[in-house]
């Protein structure tokens, strides 16, 4: 008899239904607790969040008028990403999104 480790069979998620997962998850947040939550948990793994996931985390902040934790987001982008030009980037792809939600970095608030 050969004992077998079936947790282990889990298909690997791609990168396209991680962001997929987490655009949908932030899409539906209607509550801070479950939008901190969603936060740690995509911020957890071992990458770093597609634009379109921040931009719904950003989104979802907004509509349930939490400004801080829209702050936060950028904070937490700043620490996992490698190099301060990935940053730059990710604020050049949603300074659009910036400006039409309202929310500031950190830098910008002048904190």
């Amino acid at each position: 008899m050969v004992a077998r480790r079936w947790y282990s069979e889990h298909p690997e998620e791609t990168y396209e239904q991680f962001t997929n997962r987490y655009v949908k998850f932030f899409e539906n947040v209607d509550d801070q607790f479950e939008l901190q939550r969603g936060l740690n948990n995509c911020f957890a793994y071992d990458l770093v969040p597609d634009v379109a996931i921040v931009e719904a985390a950003l989104r979802a902040a907004r509509r349930i008028d939490d400004f801080a934790t829209g702050v936060r987001v950028f904070e937490a982008l700043k620490t996992k990403v490698d190099k301060k030009s990935q940053y730059e980037e990710y604020l050049h792809a949603l300074k659009p999104v910036k400006d039409e939600l309202g929310i500031q970095t950190k830098e910008e608030l002048g904190l």
